[in-house]
């Protein structure tokens, strides 16, 4: 780790005011610190930031600064946004990181945390040796020339199918942006992932309300069931009537470029019978336009039937 300057601002307009690289509870900022991938001269520890709370009176607001445990375990949070907190790590680094900083985590690629290897992520116009060589955990969706590396977040992929939205404060001002459009396809500048301006700071996360999102679930397939980052998951939430598919919100993870909405899969559902066979109909449309590469065609298959258990899931107890 390469010597830095660390300061603590108090408030927010201290905070945006000053240069630097934020820190909250620092699980993915120190580690590729300490593996050279990040050096940033300035270090703003904002812990002592007013960015905290949890408010459910109208959906759901929550500050950037709030721990991932205390948001899992808060009673007026969907099932989806909890279960997703709960599978995305160990109890001790989900008492340790923030909501905020969580959203703002970097690529798990191991291209992308080795300085030895090429890295467009990294090193823009290097290379990106994952499209030839180690590529099982990759992307098969929103992949480029450039990149195939997965976003790792899991609360993210909850939050994108809830349509949530980011309250971004910046010096000149405060802004409102969609999640599912905040995160940036590679493209050709793999190394621009996300629509944060310089010196802007997540200060909320925003939750539009919406009533069936009590029934939701977040599955996650993963090599182990220890603290593992997903090959696929599936963020579902389920509104059913009669026996029949009023509506459905669904995302992904683990399988794209960026969190994953499946609006295909959505519109499928709609007016479908609530069962195993409309939904596997409705999964098929998981994973079109997808680019597998050596190692992780499966994802593919995969995907769609992680749909298909999310759903049933949500609907077994009522059959």
């Amino acid at each position: 780790m390469r010597p830095f300057e660390l300061t603590a601002p108090a408030t927010v307009e201290a905070a945006v005011a000053s240069p630097g690289t934020f820190l909250a509870g620092g699980t993915t900022l120190v580690d590729l610190m300490k593996l050279d991938v990040l050096a940033p001269q300035r270090v703003l520890d904002i812990n002592e930031v007013p960015l905290r709370g949890i408010d459910t009176a109208d959906g759901l607001r929550i500050g950037a600064l709030e721990r991932m445990s205390d948001i899992a375990g808060h009673p007026g949070v969907y099932p989806v946004i909890s279960r997703a907190l709960l599978l995305s790590a160990s109890q001790q680094i989900r008492n340790m990181a923030s909501i905020g900083g969580n959203l703002m985590q970097r690529t798990r690629c191991t291209y992308f945390r080795d300085v030895a290897m090429p890295c467009n992520r990294r090193e823009p116009g290097s290379g990106c040796p994952a499209l030839s060589g180690a590529n099982r955990m990759h992307a098969v969706l929103g992949t480029s020339d450039s990149c195939a590396a997965t976003h790792a977040s899991d609360v993210a992929v909850a939050l994108v199918a809830l349509d949530a939205e980011l309250r971004l404060v910046g010096a000149t001002g405060s802004r409102t942006v969609a999640l599912g459009s905040f995160y940036r396809l590679p493209g050709d500048t793999p190394d621009v992932e996300n629509d944060l301006r310089p010196g802007e700071l997540i200060a909320e996360v925003v939750v539009p309300p919406l009533e069936w999102a009590a029934n939701s679930t977040y599955v996650k397939v993963r090599d182990r069931q220890s603290y593992e980052f997903a090959l696929c998951s599936a963020a579902v939430a389920l509104h059913v009537e009669d026996s029949r598919v009023v509506d459905a919100r669904i995302a992904a993870g683990g399988v794209g470029t960026v969190p994953w909405r499946l609006p295909e899969v959505e519109a499928a559902l709609r007016g479908a019978p609530a069962t195993v066979a409309a939904f596997e109909a409705a999964a098929a449309r998981a994973g079109e336009g997808a680019r597998p590469l050596s190692a992780n065609g499966f994802k593919v298959p995969l995907l769609r039937r992680t749909i298909v258990r999310a759903l049933l899931e949500l609907t077994e107890g009522s059959r």
